[in-house]
């Protein structure tokens, strides 16, 4: 009797140790980050886990990624970060903060510590699932790991729409640089004109012309020879 007694103890703690560590490994965060894991490719930078509901959202900036998942992980997409197209934070039903793509931010002004309801709201650039909403409050009773007031919970949000935003800023396309407009070049200047020719009203009465002076002296050596060769024949 004693030896079994041993043994039935023994086997309970088995199975207790058993059941708890089957329940450490199939809580809601650790299977959201296997999934996350799985389909990042990696650890995440961040994520956001929508404690009681069995959703969250994760991104990679090393793989350019985001991915989104429900059912605690049984079920994930994952998006280019380009396809994001922006994220807004609903309390109570209102849309109090929001960032999107090609917009000016509209930063959250109020932060009520007794919120009814909290979501955060993910937009994708796609035609079959364009959407995604993270019910962030109030979570399921008793819950461990969930925070314990509505302010936590919009911190947490707001923190999470910041780094939307500086995701949108970093995937923005690129403004085109305009061409450089070429530095005007002068045209060389123009050679100087040339002298005109001078006439003979600017030659003096008392010069002569330098082309007859030419033709003078021309007809002088002719006369000079032709003399010459008389003399020597007489």
């Amino acid at each position: 009797m004693l030896r079994l007694a041993l043994l039935l103890v023994l086997a309970g703690s088995a199975l207790t140790a058993l059941a708890a560590l089957f329940a450490w490994y199939a809580e809601e965060h650790r299977r959201l980050g296997r999934a996350f894991r799985k389909v990042l490719g990696g650890p995440p930078d961040t994520e956001l886990i929508a404690h009681g509901q069995g959703r969250g959202v994760a991104f990679s900036l090393a793989r350019n990624v985001i991915a989104v998942a429900w059912d605690n992980g049984a079920w994930c997409l994952v998006y280019r970060l380009e396809e994001l197209v922006g994220a807004e934070l609903a309390i109570d039903g209102q849309v109090a903060a929001r960032a999107f793509r090609g917009e000016a931010r509209r930063p959250l002004d109020q932060r009520p510590r007794d919120a009814g309801s909290v979501a955060l709201r993910l937009v994708f650039d796609d035609a079959q699932h364009p959407d995604f909403d993270l019910p962030l409050w109030p979570p399921p009773p008793n819950h461990r790991r969930a925070p314990q007031t509505a302010g936590a919970v919009i911190q947490d949000a707001n923190r999470w729409l910041a780094r939307v935003e500086a995701v949108l800023r970093r995937q923005a396309p690129a403004t085109p640089r305009p061409a450089p407009i070429p530095a005007a070049v002068a045209p060389p200047p123009a050679p100087p004109p040339e002298p005109p020719p001078p006439s003979a009203l600017d030659i003096p009465p008392w010069e002569d012309d330098p082309d007859e002076a030419l033709e003078d002296e021309a007809l002088d050596d002719e006369g000079l020879e032709d003399g010459g060769g008389q003399g020597r024949l007489l």
